[in-house]
């Protein structure tokens, strides 16, 4: 629980931001957005091979990376992207909040490159057989695809890449410094679950349920 102290510092008003953040946007920071993809956004679009989707429903907000070859994002047209859902844990936290809740958010990453592609817009959950089997990819077909009706699409600038030093050599963690997904699982289900023989088995699972 906060303290008073702490509570005194807490923003809870739009006038307390603009108060702290006396600069409005300009320049770059506004002639950047558009209601559309232009051409050069998409050619970042294109050429993103991943990207993190966010939802907001009646089960809460949800962040749910997506990946695939770039391009795996389609444009359809100026004002609608694409997005096949591939096969995941069946858990579709993102697809059940877009049942109630048709808004959404996509954020593109490109590996290599500082700057990030942002859209926001509306999403329909489709299952149009012509739609999901143009998607196909070892002649797996993904159950449905979305379609995003673009609201507002701009480009993030580099700084939070170069301050993350997201793309630098040195940045790599050796992945044995962490916690495997056996080992998390063994902690959260007491044993019950993961250990050494998950690990031991998870590239072969991944190999055959990746599509």
């Amino acid at each position: 629980m906060m303290d008073e102290t702490a509570q005194n510092h807490t923003i809870t008003s739009a006038a307390q931001l603009e108060k702290l953040y006396t600069d409005a946007p300009r320049g770059a920071a506004v002639y950047k957005e558009t209601d559309h993809i232009s051409t050069q956004y998409r050619r970042l679009i294109e050429a993103a091979p991943f990207c993190v989707v966010a939802t907001n429903g009646p089960e809460g907000l949800d962040c749910s990376p997506r990946g695939d070859p770039p391009g795996f994002v389609r444009v359809a047209d100026a004002h609608t992207l694409l997005i096949p859902d591939r096969r995941g844990n069946n858990r579709i936290d993102s697809l059940r909040n877009l049942v109630g809740d048709p808004r959404i958010s996509l954020l593109f990453l490109i590996p290599g490159v500082g700057e990030t592609m942002r859209v926001n817009g509306r999403a329909k959950i489709s299952t149009d057989p012509q739609l999901t089997e143009s998607f196909a990819i070892n002649g797996k077909t993904p159950k449905c695809v979305l379609v995003v009706t673009v609201e507002r699409a701009y480009f993030q600038c580099t700084r939070a890449i170069i301050r993350a030093k997201l793309w630098e050599e040195s940045s790599k963690v050796d992945r044995t410094t962490l916690p495997t997904a056996g080992a998390i699982l063994a902690e959260l289900t007491a044993g019950k679950m993961g250990g050494g023989e998950y690990d031991r088995l998870a590239p072969e699972r991944i190999k055959q349920t990746i599509y």
